[in-house]
């Protein structure tokens, strides 16, 4: 039988998943709706965030994770691409919120985000309660879990964060970030151009990126406080995948997440020959191949197969033989 690429190009190593480029937040039950029934319109190509965290009024903070579970289980969640961000590890609602989650929305969440750790103890913390919950549950899957890094603490000990289980993606926290540092970097910096000028801004962006690739997880990019500007974000989008690696990136408005998708979509021109010697290599079971006149080996194999991934997840057209060997 024909070995998946996943099995034989990436052993003792942890893949980057590949993920949408585009992470919609929406914190009222209004704003998820809409969100999904945007997500169906456009094939699945975004992912949405149910806030709890700053969506849940004060007081009805388990009435808003009660609405978040019945939106994982609604009709509405076709693609099963909702994730769910809970509140913080200084509040006394984060267990609450796993507690509430995991029995009937556990099964449907496409990840959990937890938010402004100040060190890695408390992520650890927080993932060994959402494990131990899985398993109360019965939940055999492995939730992926998104960690902000918006805090000093947590850019000190990003590589262990990086290096925690289930940890699938590393988000940067912009906002919280600049205004921890308490008047050292101008409130400007959260805007651009000064968002990837700013040296300690810089910095702590190529940290959060250079721990995720070396961890085998996603590096996703803060939002665009303009909102109703598509190019503003775009250009932010696009500055954030070339110079700085970033693979993923927020947004707070419906708008943003076209201009995103656009931004972040590779060059699939390479596509088809990508295609020819991922299946000329599966049938010479992965060992080293000739292709129109180049060498290739398992090196190559696995460019050609994360671009193959993405124009998966991008919904770009593959041919009907890659889908049925890869992805059926």
């Amino acid at each position: 039988m024909a070995k998946h690429p996943n099995e034989v190009l990436f052993a003792g190593e942890k893949p980057i998943p590949v993920i949408p480029a585009c992470e919609h937040f929406a914190g009222s039950e209004k704003l998820i709706r809409k969100a999904l029934e945007l997500q169906n319109k456009l094939g699945g190509s975004f992912d949405i965030t149910a806030d709890c965290e700053d969506g849940a009024k004060t007081g009805q903070e388990r009435e808003h994770m009660l609405m978040v579970v019945q939106m994982l289980n609604a009709p509405e969640n076709q693609h099963k691409m909702l994730g769910v961000r809970i509140h913080n590890y200084d509040s006394p609602h984060w267990r609450q919120d796993v507690d509430l989650l995991l029995p009937e929305g556990g099964q449907h969440a496409a990840y959990i985000t937890i938010p402004k750790p100040t060190a890695a103890s408390q992520v650890r913390e927080m993932i060994e309660y959402i494990q131990a919950g899985c398993k109360k549950c019965g939940l055999e899957r492995e939730i992926p879990l998104h960690v902000l890094i918006e805090t000093q603490g947590a850019l000190r000990d990003i590589w262990e964060i990086a290096g925690l289980p289930w940890v699938q993606v590393l988000d940067m926290g912009l906002m919280d970030f600049v205004s921890g540092h308490q008047g050292a970097i101008p409130e400007s910096a959260m805007r651009s151009p000064g968002q990837f000028e700013h040296r300690l801004i810089a910095r702590a962006k190529t940290e959060v990126v250079a721990a995720s690739l070396a961890n085998g997880i996603v590096p996703a990019h803060n939002v665009t406080l303009d909102l109703k500007n598509p190019y503003q974000t775009y250009s932010d989008a696009k500055r954030a995948h070339d110079e700085f690696g970033f693979q993923r990136m927020w947004s707070i408005y419906p708008t943003q997440i076209s201009a995103i998708l656009d931004a972040m979509k590779p060059d699939f021109n390479g596509l088809g020959r990508a295609v020819e010697i991922l299946c000329k290599a599966q049938d010479a079971d992965w060992g080293p191949i000739q292709h129109d006149g180049e060498l290739h080996d398992r090196a190559t194999y696995r460019a050609a197969w994360h671009l193959v991934q993405e124009a998966h997840v991008f919904g770009v057209a593959i041919g009907a033989e890659a889908e049925r060997r890869f992805f059926s």
